[in-house]
């Protein structure tokens, strides 16, 4: 994670001296919340990894989870063009908003949904846990993967052509499921496929 400095911060058009910051889930890329900061909370964060607020409420820090146990655990941070705004993108422990719900703005609650999946294909290569169907691929290994992945999208081709809209989201669903399976055993993130999809739209 860069280590950014609060002296490069610039609050002269921030309203109370305090920090905007936009909080981001650094798997999904879901918009969380929006809390503020002044330099005790920011170096606070820097410093324990956990997101730490200065409540305007209540005129004192406020550590995101010091009573839920729902911690905003840091992965990166970004000061915005001017200097004047803070994204942290970071790993909820947790739902976020006080209400239980994932987070505070109510955008669609699959937004993001396949990266989720994709880190949960991840856990299970890497834990290989008993009775789970994604265990048994990896175990098979990557021709039995590929005959999957072969199959659901003969699946959803003939689905397309017969112009069944249910079934082709069905089988493309399934179609997704088995291709991040395959990416995940031949080590290629979903980071990797966006940034070769980035070079040819360039």
């Amino acid at each position: 994670m860069e280590q950014l400095s609060w002296d490069n911060i610039k609050l002269d058009k921030c309203a109370d001296g305090l920090l905007p910051v936009v909080v981001q889930d650094a798997v999904t890329l879901r918009v969380l919340m929006l809390g503020y900061m002044n330099r005790e909370a920011f170096e606070k964060t820097q410093r324990e990894g956990r997101v730490t607020f200065f409540s305007r409420t209540r005129q004192q820090l406020w550590t995101k989870g010091e009573t839920s146990g729902h911690y905003l655990m840091v992965d990166n941070m970004y000061v915005d063009c001017d200097a004047d705004t803070l994204l942290i993108k970071a790993n909820p422990i947790g739902p976020t908003c006080h209400r239980g719900t994932t987070a505070c703005f109510d955008t669609p609650a699959a937004e993001g949904f396949i990266r989720s999946l994709s880190a949960l294909v991840r856990r299970r290569h890497a834990e290989m846990p008993e009775g789970s169907y994604t265990t048994r691929l990896f175990i098979k290994g990557i021709k039995a993967i590929t005959k999957k992945v072969g199959e659901e999208c003969t699946e959803s081709i003939i689905e397309a052509v017969d112009g069944n809209r249910e079934r082709f989201i069905y089988e493309a669903g399934d179609l997704m499921y088995h291709y991040l399976v395959m990416l995940e055993q031949m080590g290629v993130t979903l980071d990797e496929v966006e940034h070769e999809l980035l070079l040819r739209h360039s």
